[in-house]
């Protein structure tokens, strides 16, 4: 899956569905175009004089995270159900640091190539067995 097609599918096909399953490329991809928007937004806010206006955020910056939490949120329990694993697993990045990680490897492990209760591999019939 290109950017292009990640982007695509995460904000416009899949904005608010957290079921079925997410390529490792999907999420990662959105996960890029949504550090770079986010460090835009924040350059943005600087320069604009609305950099810490609420809290230790831009105003800019607060609206950009507030429109791309669900799309994140649901392509991060995607993924995790791609490896096989419940959505709730995405909590355990509550955790300082240790969450963090095991958050990291879980969305970074391979998906199982089989079918699993969360519906067919993403990577279709070509992926071997």
């Amino acid at each position: 899956m290109s950017f292009q097609e990640a982007v695509q599918t995460v904000l416009t096909q899949k904005y608010a569905d957290f079921s079925g399953r997410a390529r490792r490329s999907e999420y990662w991809w959105f996960f890029l175009f949504n550090l770079i928007v986010s460090i835009v937004a924040s350059i943005i806010d600087r320069i604009v004089g609305l950099d810490g206006v609420v809290g230790s955020y831009g105003v800019l910056q607060l609206l950009v995270g507030l429109a791309f939490l669900i799309p994140g949120l649901a392509v991060a329990v995607r993924r995790l159900h791609d490896t096989g694993r419940s959505g709730w697993w995405v909590l355990i990045a509550i955790i300082p640091v240790i969450g963090w990680i095991v958050i990291i490897v879980f969305l970074a492990l391979d998906g199982e190539p089989q079918p699993n209760q969360y519906g067919p591999s993403p990577k279709g019939a070509g992926y071997p067995v």
